[in-house]
């Protein structure tokens, strides 16, 4: 079969995680909880600057950790299909 044309069809299907957000960041979205899709893998950072790009007064919060399955992430660390991710805030009172 010589001078044929081979042609790949790959589907696109979006990665979505669930979002759950508390304290400062809650208030900012305005929602308990979210879901968030991306068109490709994607790490923590990259997470966190795509929170920022749609809800812009996240940047006014200094530090916020998140958390992937109930278990702190670095931001190297990448997210997947399904995941649960916690937006923790700095926590204060006394």
């Amino acid at each position: 079969m010589s001078g044929g044309t081979i042609i790949f069809f790959t589907s696109f299907i979006p990665m979505k995680v669930q979002v759950l957000l508390f304290g400062i960041a809650r208030d900012i979205v305005g929602q308990r909880h979210l879901a968030f899709e991306h068109s490709e893998p994607i790490d923590v950072k990259s997470f966190k600057q795509a929170l920022q790009d749609k809800y812009p007064k996240m940047n006014h919060l200094s530090y916020f950790k998140v958390a992937i399955n109930q278990e702190f992430a670095t931001d190297e660390q990448m997210l997947n299909e399904g995941d649960e991710i916690a937006l923790i805030p700095p926590v204060s009172g006394g």
